[in-house]
């Protein structure tokens, strides 16, 4: 063993790759098996051996002991319960943001508890998420999940409306995703730091025309920017190498504004 390479440890999660249409988030633990359609694997026999090890199944399929990412946690660890944001969108939310390590932020609603991962990621370990939503079982799942991920103990969930107020002061940064976020800008106002950071995310024009019609009406941000993000992949093959039939086209749109004083 190099000392580049880490061991699997008994509890420790793997991502179990066949192929990038089977790919699974497991914990390595005694007594546990995954039953696919290549075979099973005893999770026991992860324990100890190097991530990126080459294994087999019970039938002789070859599979990879991958050392998994955050965004192969979310996307083939977490349960949904609502539409998520995709990596495309996510990437392009926290850059805008500008949170970092420490921060302390705002989100609603939690959905799935998806953003609210990347946030907890990004400002641990000083930072803090607050995620508001009005569904428990919302709460109940994205609790579930941001334990999967091992990034609870950086979120607070709570069960309220952000349109009747945000608890928390002096933050960050606020992001919106929820069907009406023109009716959270006065509570977002009141909880952002001057300068600070709002970020909503839209899936239809017609929810940005009316967002931008309140910011001008409150007048307490800066003139916003508004974008969507498009992300096309590549077919991996010497011989047929050219972007792939299908891609996920639309998704979201983003808008990105910052607090001003109003004098």
């Amino acid at each position: 063993m190099t000392s580049r390479e880490v061991l699997v440890e008994e509890g420790s999660l793997c991502l179990i790759y066949f192929d990038e249409r089977r790919k699974y988030i497991v914990r390595a633990s005694r007594g546990a098996e995954l039953h696919t359609d290549k075979g099973v694997i005893r999770l026991e026999d992860l324990i100890g051996i190097p991530y990126g090890s080459t294994c087999r199944t019970s039938i002789g399929i070859r599979y990879f002991v991958l050392k998994p990412l955050l965004v192969d946690i979310v996307l083939y660890g977490f349960k949904r319960r609502t539409q998520i944001i995709y990596p495309k969108d996510l990437a392009s939310i926290i850059l805008f943001s500008g949170i970092s390590s420490g921060s302390i932020v705002v989100e609603a609603g939690t959905g799935s508890g998806v953003l609210t991962a990347f946030l907890a990621y990004l400002v641990r370990p000083e930072g803090k998420v607050y995620s508001y939503d009005i569904s428990e079982v919302n709460i109940k799942v994205a609790k579930r999940n941001l334990e999967l991920a091992g990034l609870l103990p950086y979120v607070t969930l709570k069960i309220k409306d952000i349109r009747e107020g945000i608890d928390e002061c002096d933050v960050d940064a606020v992001f919106l995703d929820m069907p009406d976020p023109w009716n959270a800008l006065e509570a977002s106002y009141n909880s952002l730091k001057s300068s600070g950071i709002l970020v909503a995310f839209m899936p239809t024009i017609v929810q940005v025309g009316k967002i931008i019609k309140a910011l001008y009406e409150h007048g307490g941000f800066i003139k916003p920017t508004i974008f969507e993000t498009l992300l096309r992949e590549y077919k991996p093959s010497v011989d047929e190498l050219r972007p792939r039939t299908r891609m996920i086209g639309h998704t979201g749109y983003i808008l990105v504004t910052r607090k001003i004083l109003v004098q």
